[in-house]
């Protein structure tokens, strides 16, 4: 559990810093990538797509509010530097919040797992999952790509 939510900090964290280094609007850009990749992997049928993508794009938009929540709810953690300075109390509240959140990460991703195994094919939903791991990691590639293209461009 903790390798996981490690990754996740970690893709999140070079997602936002790619996102920093272009121009533009990065996170469309990556969304876009996104699409473009689940629909190369998953080979849905019209009918397929019809169901997954109003799903997979509320489940985005799920995803994206939890983020800015935890984003809000998280500040205290960006600006103090040491936990000592914090009271007893303020850092369970931070551990508390942080807990709190990725409880409602791992409801939404059930609920949207739910609804997308009621409505397609379960090997469809399995290609769904498999496509975003693998996306993570080209994602990863991509930004390992662009680093080391910059620093023999410089």
């Amino acid at each position: 559990m903790k390798k996981l939510s490690l990754l996740v900090v970690l893709i999140f964290s070079i997602t936002h810093y790619a996102l920093a280094q272009r121009p533009g609007n990065r996170s469309n850009d990556i969304e876009n990538y996104k699409v473009k990749y689940l629909t190369e992997k998953l080979e849905l049928s019209p009918a397929e797509a019809k169901i997954f993508w109003p799903i997979y794009k509320n489940w985005q938009a799920e995803q994206a509010a939890l983020r800015k929540e935890r984003g809000q709810k998280m500040i205290s953690f960006k600006t103090i530097d040491e936990i000592e300075a914090l009271s007893d109390a303020q850092v369970q509240t931070l551990i508390t919040n942080e807990l709190n959140i990725k409880q409602k990460a791992l409801n939404i991703d059930k609920k949207y797992y739910n609804q997308l195994k009621s409505q397609l094919p379960i090997k469809t939903v399995g290609k769904f999952y498999r496509a975003q791991e693998t996306f993570k990691k080209e994602l990863l590639n991509r930004y390992r790509d662009n680093r080391r293209d910059s620093r023999n461009n410089n």
